[in-house]
């Protein structure tokens, strides 16, 4: 599984979601940094990888867009608010169980994740 976390979340997840087992990326590592959400999107699906998220009502919003506009991404998991922010190990756990059943790929999927 490949994931690409966006600017809003720790890089200190990405590095908790390797120790898993999942290919991560974030925003920061790339020099996306600054991308708004619709490129941050454009690129996750460039390179196959589920974007990873904090920012729910604009993810959603892009993704109506995607199933209006018939567009394909590499799927969507968005981190709801009931997760504090410096909360990590908590946040990777919840990303890695909820990408468990899905060792394929998310394509086209969103995904929301919950406390386990």
């Amino acid at each position: 599984m490949k994931v690409y976390l966006d600017e809003a979340l720790s890089p200190t997840i990405a590095e908790l979601l390797r120790r898993h087992g999942i290919d991560a990326s974030i925003a920061q590592e790339v020099g996306n940094a600054q991308l708004d959400d619709r490129a941050q999107l454009a690129y996750a699906t460039r390179e196959g990888r589920a974007i990873v998220t904090a920012n729910v009502v604009d993810f959603i919003e892009l993704a109506h867009d995607a199933v209006a506009t018939n567009a394909e991404h590499a799927g969507i998991v968005l981190v709801p608010s009931s997760f504090r922010g410096d909360e990590f190990p908590v946040i990777a756990d919840a990303i890695f169980e909820a990408l468990k059943p899905y060792r394929h790929g998310l394509r086209g999927l969103v995904l929301y994740i919950k406390r386990g």
